[in-house]
């Protein structure tokens, strides 16, 4: 019995490790094309896992909720910071630390 469970747990681990690498993936497409969007420059090419907790969506259904983190410059010679919140695969929401238009 207890090797099913075993089994049972190493796919739904696998499973949430695939479906983080897609959340991540698209995280960071979102990132990229913020900073394009504002003019800022994505800095490190990259986002970084800060959060897992569970939310629900507008259906109220839960749902994974991811929150990763990246930098961004607004001058080319400082760091400001963001965030991304995934649902799932879908973008919830996405901060940028206030900046001064150039």
């Amino acid at each position: 019995m207890w090797e099913a469970t075993a089994i049972l747990l190493i796919v739904a681990g696998a499973f949430l490790w695939i479906d983080s690498l897609r959340a991540r993936e698209r995280a960071l497409a979102a990132g990229r094309k913020a900073c394009e969007r504002y003019g800022v420059q994505f800095l490190d090419e990259t986002v970084v896992f800060a959060r897992l907790r569970l939310g629900r969506n507008e259906g109220g259904e839960l749902r994974l909720l991811r929150t990763y983190t990246f930098e961004f410059s607004d001058t080319g010679n400082n760091r400001r910071h963001g965030a991304i919140e995934m649902m799932g695969g879908e973008l919830r929401d996405m901060q940028l630390e206030p900046y001064q238009l150039q």
